[in-house]
């Protein structure tokens, strides 16, 4: 995802050391950006990345009909889960 294609209609601000944005600095020219686009982009990156596994999973067609089978199958009774549920616990 381009960060250039979009609309801008936001805003971020962020504190840091200058040594921190001489570093981001540095990097940004390195990638013929500024540092904007460069924070930009390698936030969206990393949002992406932290969310992907939220989003969706990716199955191959036997994993995928064994997950099928998986919800199909009649609900089980489990004391041991129901009673370690029902317990406080250590932030009750």
């Amino acid at each position: 995802m381009s960060t250039l294609s979009q609309t801008k209609n936001g805003r971020i601000d962020v504190r840091t050391s200058r040594a921190v944005k001489q570093l981001l600095q540095e990097a940004a020219r390195t990638k013929h950006k500024n540092v904007s686009e460069f924070l930009l982009d390698a936030g969206v990156a990393a949002a992406n990345l932290a969310l992907a596994d939220r989003r969706a999973f990716e199955l191959s067609d036997d994993q995928w009909l064994e997950f099928q089978q998986a919800l199909d199958r009649p609900v089980q009774s489990k004391p041991r889960l129901a009673r370690l549920l029902n317990e406080p616990g250590l932030l009750d």
